[in-house]
């Protein structure tokens, strides 16, 4: 309740929170994503590559050892293969992520603005449910095709002649390949990122610490590290089942068995490790510094 203090008739009241605006969000998640994606892509390119089976030359599990060998042998241009359909999917699956966390942040927040660690989990859970169905499954399905497909014969000349072959031989719900295992991953993701960055911030901000830059690059890196180990099966079997071919979970997590063995399912999360490291800091820094611009007076 907010506490009044009366003088000559006049009731003065604490300053309520500001409710950041769902445009602001839309805006500042895009911006961000974008950015993130295009700083980060080939680690992104080398996780995904080590999850499909590989039958090249070109077999390692050190992400910079890979991310070298493919620039020399196959030149740095392959490394950003299925690059645009990523930059354009995760421009979507940020701003989606943030409007739709952040309307659900406004709602389950206290009077103060403060989160609790399980409603900020929950709001990450639903916004990364949300952003699974509007951007992430179509974008992940030929971005995946695209890897997957580069490592033989190529059969698709871009991520639009991917969309268009892949449309024409199986139908439009081929788009949505593996999206029970990519609202799996993006929920468990987006609910141990936000979750972990929203608790690390509300700690820096109990105890005096003022939030800047470097400090919100430093929250966001620390919850993409939490956010690897804890969820990379998801993302393991959401990539098999999104291959050319495709799979269904059972199938997709039975072949990572076969081929790998348990820890099959960790296979690529020191790749996803320097991607998400480098992300969070990224995408929670530059979501941070538009918010401001954009509507100074609702940044928290």
């Amino acid at each position: 309740m907010a506490l009044v203090a009366k003088s000559e008739g006049t009731e003065i009241k604490k300053p309520q929170r500001v409710k950041t605006p769902q445009w602001v969000s839309l805006v500042s998640g895009g911006v961000a994503g974008g950015v993130e994606a295009a700083i980060t892509y080939p680690f992104e390119y080398s996780k995904t590559r080590v999850q499909l089976l590989d039958n090249s030359a070109i077999r390692t599990s050190n992400p910079l050892r890979l991310i070298f060998q493919v620039a020399k042998q196959e030149g740095v241009g392959a490394l950003y293969t299925g690059c645009t359909t990523l930059i354009v999917g995760t421009t979507a699956k940020a701003a989606v992520r943030f409007v739709s966390y952040d309307t659900i942040r406004n709602s389950l927040a206290d009077e103060r603005g403060v989160l609790s660690p399980g409603r900020g989990m929950l709001a990450g859970m639903t916004a990364g449910a949300v952003e699974s169905v509007l951007a992430v499954t179509p974008t992940e399905r030929i971005k995946t095709a695209l890897i997957d497909d580069a490592k033989g014969a190529r059969q698709f000349k871009s991520s639009l002649h991917a969309t268009k072959l892949l449309v024409q031989r199986h139908g439009i719900t081929e788009l949505y390949r593996g999206l029970v295992s990519t609202m799996m991953k993006q929920s468990a993701t987006s609910a141990v990122r936000m979750g972990t960055y929203n608790m690390l911030k509300e700690t820096i901000k109990a105890k005096g610490i003022k939030t800047n830059m470097f400090t919100t690059f430093g929250i966001g890196a620390v919850a993409g590290v939490v956010t690897v180990y804890a969820t990379q099966p998801f993302d393991t079997i959401k990539t098999r089942a999104q291959g050319v071919q495709g799979a269904g979970i059972m199938e997709a997590s039975r072949s990572v068995i076969k081929d790998y063995g348990i820890r099959g399912f960790w296979k690529g999360s020191s790749m996803r490790l320097g991607r998400l490291l480098l992300s969070g800091g990224i995408v929670f820094s530059v979501y941070e510094e538009v918010s401001a611009i954009l509507s100074p007076g609702s940044h928290r």
